[in-house]
């Protein structure tokens, strides 16, 4: 299953690694690790801000995906939600069909 996972990172401990030399490298191994299909990075609230669209297998891969975020870079995860590709949103067409006849007031 696709995910959505923004991950925010503490300006004291991103920066840390930045005096350090390691930000970018703790990063890439990250990413290198998680093989995410998009990731971008920002600024939101005044923390570095990486969002993720990566592959989640089942939910015993939770650990697999949020440790590294948290012990490397004591980021907080904001998000880890399922989301959707415009095909897979295709392929639900049916389903928003049948919903809407059910519930729709």
């Amino acid at each position: 299953m696709r995910v959505l996972i923004k991950a925010k990172m503490p300006t004291d401990q991103a920066n840390r690694l930045v005096r350090e030399g390691k930000l970018g490298a703790t990063i890439r191994a990250i990413t290198q690790e998680l093989k995410p299909e998009a990731a971008y990075f920002y600024e939101e609230s005044g923390q570095r801000t990486g969002i993720f669209v990566a592959d989640l297998p089942d939910s015993s891969h939770i650990p697999r995906i949020a440790e590294p975020f948290f012990l490397a870079l004591g980021a907080h995860l904001e998000a880890m939600h399922p989301a959707m590709s415009p095909d897979d949103l295709a392929k639900a067409d049916r389903d928003l069909q049948q919903a809407a006849q059910k519930y729709a007031a």
